[in-house]
């Protein structure tokens, strides 16, 4: 997989082998995977007494729909470059319009494997040589969201 800047002010990420799709896969289920959502969590952090009624009337339900209109224009890109592709090698195009919501799913899905497992700092060279595949595969994506997210910041979003 290479992931390079395009013309247009996005990014182009060219799935060299049909391997590649599953990672991008995992993005949107890795998202959705939480016991509670992403907005719930972040307003249980807002602890004075006099907005956190306010808080959970009017930016929990807008956090919500930002959040999960995000995901669904990514899995729309996705379903369609895989289509155009017929699950081979390909490309799929991150347009600028689109930077905001890639880097929104990213940062869901970072979020909720952090959630799960727990990495903190942790480097490859850390981790149990014998852990759950899983968990390793986890941290790996993980991985990869970042610096996903971290092109997009470069090159999108600046």
């Amino acid at each position: 997989m290479n992931i390079i800047p395009t013309l247009e002010g996005g990014l182009r990420i060219d799935l060299e082998e049909p391997a590649d799709w599953l990672l991008l896969r995992h993005l949107i289920d890795d998202a959705c995977d939480r016991s509670q959502s992403l907005a719930d969590a972040l307003g249980e952090r807002v602890t004075d007494a006099e907005v956190i009624e306010d808080w959970r009337e009017f930016v929990i339900p807008d956090l919500q729909e930002q959040f999960a209109t995000s995901l669904e224009k990514v899995r729309k890109v996705m379903a369609d470059a895989i289509e155009t592709c017929e699950n081979g090698t390909g490309s799929l195009w991150i347009t600028p319009e689109l930077g905001f919501d890639w880097y929104s799913s990213l940062n869901q899905a970072r979020l909720a494997i952090e959630t799960r497992h727990r990495f903190g700092d942790t480097s490859v060279n850390e981790l149990d040589p014998d852990a759950n595949p899983r968990r390793q595969s986890a941290y790996y994506r993980s991985q990869f969201y970042s610096a996903l997210q971290s092109l997009l910041l470069e090159h999108v979003l600046h």
